[in-house]
């Protein structure tokens, strides 16, 4: 929806933080300035168009937020706040929620979010959605704490170095991602997922976390399928339906699995008029298109499908683009496609729903049913592998799950804690924020998640089939699309893409100072001049984005130092 930054318990302004996140609001910028503090809003308008802009004041307390709250008006019926609210911002009803309870209010929330609130108690709040769907990083200052939507904001206002962290390169190439709280940027840290901090003189003191699991998870041994699949339908419908609220366009993006589809079907029953979907395919020989399955259930289902075609032309025309807006850098390959699809819908959609969460509540992944064989089967732990014991070590810190859970549980609750809200959903964020586009994710809901989490493992993984309660729903309410056929990923053919320009890439790569805080300069030749080097994607985009954030070249200018020109 927007982005957000602040300067608290100092005299600085957060005009400069907000000034670099425009893109995130491009319908304007509003900062509020008072002895102590600085509060900035860029406003991307979803809700009340007119009325909804920030910060937000209300019940004699103050709010600048980043997301949506989905039950804003369950919320302002339940507690006869109707006629006290002056908006229609979905924000509101929390700061007269907040005048009534204190920050038990935050429990209450159902949505994706990031905020500052500022209760009329004097207490100030930094809170984040429980997976982290919006982002928030916090840097403290000599006097006072600076906060922002997006980490690259410290750098272009001054107040953080432009330097790679040690641990940032190391895990972008073992895992394409960061862990943790520390990010690449030095300096910059992130606020995890579901954590409640109080800002006191300055400092963070952590209140609270609210967890995105049910922990313990409740049993259902005794439930049939016929009575999980009705709940099962019912909860998605309730998400898909909060999901839609807005006051501009919504869509999807709609690829040829069982998420998407399950996402557009919902669309479809919920809507009178044909929905507007997106998909992305691929022009290059080995790729897995998938415009032909996506085609068949939008057709199925009349949706107003468009389609846009990703060549590789765009992967040189896009990589540096992508990379100068993933400030928090992810060099999941499916951010270049992400990025096409985001341009793509700009200007006819401002609101895009996904199905980013459906492999791992519902149990989708090869991992995790490899995690349930025994040994003597090829069963294993659903962790990374071929990482050096150091980083396997913070990453087994990150994903330790709670007792209580099954192996299967155990595996999912690892991705939802690592990958899914610094991988995952940083790509989300950053590919639609970068073109003024809000990314909405059903299937990471408090109400979805605590549905699926809690199923027995059997309605999850039965046989070859992961996610087996989602496509006996999906078989019966869309059989266009194909729920039992073979799983087949989702690949970007990079390494095609990148074999015609290795030999060039090694001969400059050597030259990218970060690139050896990682791997030394003469590996770093070496996996480009290795055609079956499966680091030459992540070791490429790790280049172009340090030439980008850390020494501050033009995303043209970080391109042709690795790649050279044509």
């Amino acid at each position: 929806m927007c982005g957000i930054a602040g300067i608290l318990d100092g005299e600085m302004s957060a005009r400069p933080l907000i000034e670099a996140m425009t893109h995130r609001g491009p319908d304007g910028i509003r900062v509020e300035e008072t002895p102590g503090r600085s509060l900035a809003h860029a406003r991307l308008s979803i809700i009340d168009l007119e009325g909804g802009w920030q910060p937000l004041h209300a019940a004699g307390g103050v709010v600048i937020g980043n997301g949506e709250i989905y039950n804003y008006l369950e919320l302002a019926q339940e507690f006869g706040l109707e006629d006290a609210l002056s908006t229609g911002s979905d924000f509101e009803p929390l700061l007269h929620l907040y005048a009534q309870e204190g920050p038990a209010a935050f429990q209450r929330l159902r949505g994706m979010y990031a905020f500052c609130l500022i209760g009329p108690d004097g207490r100030t709040w930094l809170v984040r959605d429980p997976f982290g769907i919006k982002p928030l990083y916090v840097m403290e200052l000599e006097t006072g704490l600076a906060f922002a939507s997006e980490a690259g904001a410290f750098v272009k206002a001054g107040l953080a170095p432009p330097a790679i962290t040690t641990n940032g390169a190391r895990e972008m190439l073992a895992f394409s991602y960061t862990l943790g709280e520390e990010t690449a940027l030095y300096g910059a840290r992130r606020v995890a997922p579901g954590a409640i901090i109080e800002v006191v003189d300055g400092r963070l003191v952590p209140y609270a976390v609210r967890p995105a699991l049910p922990s313990p998870p409740p049993r259902r041994r005794g439930a049939s399928e016929a009575a999980l699949l009705k709940q099962l339908d019912g909860v998605l419908e309730d998400s898909v339906r909060v999901h839609q609220r807005a006051d501009v366009p919504y869509g999807l993006f709609l690829s040829g699995g069982i998420d998407s589809a399950a996402i557009a079907t919902l669309m479809a029953r919920l809507n009178s008029r044909p929905v507007t979907a997106f998909t992305c395919g691929f022009d290059a020989p080995g790729a897995r298109d998938e415009r032909t399955q996506a085609e068949r259930v939008a057709r199925a289902l009349n949706l107003d499908w468009r389609e846009t075609t990703f060549t590789e032309e765009d992967f040189w025309t896009l990589l540096p683009q992508v990379a100068a807006a993933l400030d928090d850098p992810t060099a999941d390959y499916a951010i270049l496609p992400t990025f096409k699809l985001a341009k793509a819908a700009k200007g006819t959609l401002t609101v895009v729903l996904t199905g980013e969460g459906g492999d791992e509540l519902f149990g989708g992944y090869g991992r995790y049913r490899r995690a349930l064989r025994p040994g003597w089967l090829g069963g294993r732990p659903a962790e990374p592998r071929g990482v050096h014991p150091e980083l396997l070590a913070r990453w087994r810190a990150q994903a330790r799950p709670p007792a209580g859970l099954t192996r299967l549980q155990q595996a999912q609750y690892a991705d939802i804690a690592t990958w899914l809200p610094n991988d995952l959903l940083t790509k989300l964020d950053r590919c639609l924020m970068a073109h003024g586009l809000e990314g909405r994710t059903p299937f990471l809901d408090p109400v979805v998640a605590d549905f699926a989490f809690s199923l027995p493992d059997r309605f999850k993984v039965r046989g070859r089939h992961g996610k087996w309660l989602l496509r006996k729903w999906l078989e019966g309410v869309c059989p266009a699309a194909a729920p039992w056929a073979r799983k087949q990923g989702f690949t970007v053919p990079v390494e095609a893409w990148i074999a015609p320009r290795a030999r060039a890439i090694a001969e400059r790569i050597a030259d990218v100072i970060p690139i050896g805080v990682a791997i030394g300069a003469h590996e770093a030749q070496h996996v480009f001049l290795n055609e079956n080097d499966s680091r030459r994607w992540p070791l490429l985009f790790l280049a172009v984005w340090s030439l980008i954030h850390v020494d501050g070249a033009t995303p043209q200018e970080a391109l042709e130092a690795v790649v050279g020109t044509n």
